[in-house]
This record gives C-alpha cells, sequence and structure tokens, in this order.
C-alpha cells in the first residue's frame, strides 16, 4: 500500500479506538509516524544517493512510482541495501523483537508499535509477489507473500473509496454526538 494510505488507514483505526477507550494525540501521532516509517526507511538510501551523489532526482520519483516490470535501474550497491532495509522494516519476526524489548522496558505494550504492525500486516495483503512482496519470516527468509497489487488502478481507487467512506462514517458520527 501506499504511505499516505497506511498513515490514513492508521488514523482511521485510532479515531474508532478512541470512541471506545481514550488515546492521546502523541500517542496517534507515534502510532502513525510507525505506520509510514518501513517505506520511509527503505527510500533513505535512495535520497542520499539523490543529495550527496548529485543523481537526478527524477530517480528518486521513478523509484516512488515503479510499477512491476518498470522499476528504474539503481546501482547494485543501493538497490541492495533499499531491498534489506525494506525486508528488515516489513519482518514480523523483527517487529517482534523489537515489541518484545520495547514490553521489557515498559512493563507492557507500547501501543504506537500498533502502527508499524498495522503495516506490516496491511502489505502482506497488498504487495504482489512480483513487486515488494512484504517477508514477515526475514532473515529467515526473504520470501513474502502474494498478496493483491496495491498500485494496481483498480485497487487504489477501491482503497481510496474506502478510505473516504470510512472517514465519512466517523465525521458523520463526530457530528451526531
Amino acid at each position: 500500500m501506499d504511505i499516505v494510505a497506511h498513515g490514513l488507514w492508521v488514523g482511521a483505526g485510532a479515531v474508532w479506538l478512541h470512541r471506545h477507550q481514550p488515546v492521546s494525540r502523541r500517542t496517534v501521532g507515534l502510532a502513525i509516524g510507525l505506520t509510514v516509517l518501513p517505506d520511509l526507511v527503505q527510500l533513505l538510501p535512495l535520497v542520499w544517493w539523490v543529495v550527496f551523489r548529485a543523481a537526478d532526482g527524477g530517480l528518486l520519483l521513478a523509484y516512488i512510482r515503479g510499477v512491476p516490470g518498470a522499476e528504474p535501474v539503481l546501482e547494485p550497491a543501493l538497490a541492495a541495501l533499499s531491498h534489506h532495509l525494506h525486508c528488515v522494516m516489513h519482518s514480523g519476526l523483527v517487529a517482534g523483537a523489537v515489541t518484545a524489548v520495547c514490553w521489557a522496558v515498559v512493563g507492557r505494550f507500547w501501543w504506537p508499535l500498533a502502527g508499524w504492525w498495522a503495516h506490516i500486516a496491511i502489505d502482506v495483503l497488498t504487495h504482489s509477489a512480483d513487486f515488494y512482496p512484504s517477508p514477515v519470516f526475514y532473515p529467515l527468509t526473504q520470501r513474502g507473500f502474494d498478496g493483491v497489487a496495491w498500485n494496481t488502478p483498480m485497487f487504489m481507487a477501491f482503497n481510496y473509496l474506502m478510505l473516504a467512506a470510512i472517514y465519512g462514517v466517523l465525521l458523520w458520527r463526530r457530528w451526531q454526538h
């Protein structure tokens, strides 16, 4: 799923959750931040490359807009680093280890991590095997699941229509109370 949609889904979930139990703005902000972080982290090497190697900024845009079979060609080391950062940030095993450490330190589940977990769960379902499948069991394997390709026009339209409907219902309920 695209970065914006990840944030919107977690934002909608936070609004719904807040109706049932108090959720601070800080927690919501951190959860939304953690839901967009996995995709931003994998872009860091490419941003560094464009900024410090004076590469064409169009490369970054082509990478972000890439579709299966039409991804831009990257330097091998840059491609490998971006790929492994994608794997790390989309791994349930890595997220599980971070969650366990946070739980040990804080003494309970740290709710902003729900944003990261939501990102992983959504991407498992919305990434096809031929375009950044989510390697949930990385580093044990880099294989991912074959879900629905999020960047097909039909899915994008459906996704944003669903988001619009959900936010419409949330706003309508807010005005009712």
